[in-house]
């Protein structure tokens, strides 16, 4: 994991914990003066519990810390022995902070009681979050998937730390080299050079790739700077492996931003044009599922309704699902309400000369597949989108973001268009926005797409949301 990630991911398991330890201090003293137990009623004494509270804070922050119970390379059940220790050590720390205080109203039976809570609601955090993590391990959209460039000693010294470092998800796809004969050899551990690099632009767009990284020398590639501006006009990250010649480089990005970051215990020079501020990213993603979750609550009555009328009105399936492009590539099924007669794709050939929508987008107005009255209302106020809240807790899509494209549009894409699958799809976008969007031409749309992914911020996402809301009150869509 990289330096970033862990010291975040540090601070906020941290506090997750001094939350859990406080909250259970609070639940065991509530529980206390509420019991009516002689047992209870005879320990129970009114004290200054905040100022005791404050101490609990202060004491279990400082023997978390000292006990490193936060290594995630531990198993579960050293983490939470590792987690009982720090609690009885943060127990005997409180216990002497009381002493000399000469705070002596906190009864025996109460400090039990605490600790029970305590260790039972952080042993279950640690079983959670490790849950959490174990099936995160190789899922596609928990998974970034590399290329290495070369194939000497330095490519083989990176795919060894990339295999050896378990935490950062990566997926090695293979390599690709400057020299024909080398194509089909096996580098370390399995990876085996997979094409030329002449050939760079027909594998990204054949194969899933998150990022490439230069491992060779950038003095030895031809027009090197072309296959970087390939990479960049295309949406997919660069990671740069110096050999501190970089007058070698004589290029300047035209959107991705450079930084300098370590990468597997390497100092790497990084080229991306998705946003770079990956903290931001990170609570965009939990926006995302937090809201799934509540707009699935709030919304499941009406959800159950839609789906109602539309087995009412016509026969066959309630959801429609259909393959989808997402993040750089990756196939996933999208769910709609179905609007269109059963069987409606089948008819599609029928319809291609009346498509009204130029690039390989098909859309005509007054569709003869739209299912009778509920269709259309569906479509109009885009309530047929809600089902995609389920491809949002999967991890598939973002509430804001590009639209996830069928392949077959994909497959007709220009280089710079390919740059619009860098970010993450979503439910609705800037596009959808527009007072006149199904008359936007498709350049506009892409180029609406990655002026959003260039501009990225939370603001720009509730702006997007608040326009989206419009949209369905008054039904503009089509």
């Amino acid at each position: 994991m990289t330096k970033w990630k862990t010291s975040f991911f540090d601070r906020v398991h941290k506090q997750i914990d001094i939350c859990l330890s406080t909250l259970s201090f609070l639940a065991a003293h509530s529980l206390m003066a509420s019991c009516t137990l002689a047992i209870c009623s005879d320990h129970a004494k009114d004290y200054n519990y905040f100022f005791i509270t404050l101490l609990v804070v202060v004491c279990w922050y400082l023997s978390f810390s000292f006990w490193g119970v936060y290594d995630l390379s531990h198993s579960l059940g050293v983490s939470i022995r590792k987690t009982i220790k720090a609690i009885l050590a943060a127990l005997i720390m409180l216990i002497v902070a009381l002493y000399f205080l000469r705070i002596n109203d906190l009864s025996r039976l109460e400090l039990c009681l605490f600790i029970c809570i305590n260790v039972f609601l952080l042993s279950l955090s640690k079983v959670i979050i490790y849950t959490a993590r174990f099936r995160s391990i190789g899922r596609p959209n928990h998974t970034r998937y590399v290329i290495v460039v070369g194939a000497k000693e330095r490519a083989k010294e990176v795919i060894g730390k990339i295999l050896a470092d378990n935490e950062q998800g990566l997926t090695i796809h293979g390599c690709i080299e400057i020299e024909d004969g080398l194509i089909g050899t096996e580098v370390a551990q399995g990876v085996k050079v997979l094409d030329h690099i002449k050939n760079l632009e027909t594998f990204l767009r054949m194969t899933i790739i998150d990022e490439i990284i230069f491992a060779m020398p950038l003095s030895k590639i031809l027009n090197g700077e072309r296959y970087i501006s390939l990479a960049e006009e295309m949406g997919v990250s660069v990671r740069i492996i110096p050999d501190w010649q970089l007058h070698h480089l004589m290029y300047r990005p035209a959107v991705a931003s450079i930084h300098f970051e370590e990468f597997v215990g390497i100092p790497t020079m990084a080229l991306h044009t998705t946003p770079p501020n990956k903290l931001k990213l990170f609570f965009k993603h939990v926006f995302d599922y937090c809201s799934a979750s509540i707009g699935l609550i709030l919304l499941g009555p009406l959800m159950l309704i839609i789906a109602a009328m539309i087995k009412i009105l016509d026969p066959g399936p309630v959801l429609f699902t259909q393959e989808r492009c997402g993040l750089n590539g990756r196939r996933f099924h999208v769910y709609k309400f179905r609007t269109m007669e059963e069987g409606a794709e089948n008819k599609l050939d029928q319809l291609r000369d009346l498509n009204e929508a130029d690039g390989p987008v098909f859309k005509i107005n007054n569709d003869p597949r739209i299912i009778p009255h509920i269709g259309k209302f569906l479509r109009k106020t885009g309530l047929d989108e809600l089902p995609q809240l389920f491809n949002v807790l999967r991890g598939e899509m973002s509430i804001v973001g590009p639209r996830p494209p069928i392949p077959s549009e994909v497959n007709e894409y220009d280089t710079w268009h390919c740059r619009r699958l860098s970010m993450k799809p979503g439910i609705t976008c800037t596009w959808q926005t527009q007072s006149k969007r199904n008359e936007t031409s498709f350049e506009e749309w892409m180029r609406l797409d990655l002026a959003y992914i260039d501009n990225w911020n939370f603001w720009n996402d509730f702006r997007i949301l608040l326009k989206t809301c419009k949209v369905v009150f008054l039904a503009e869509g089509r």
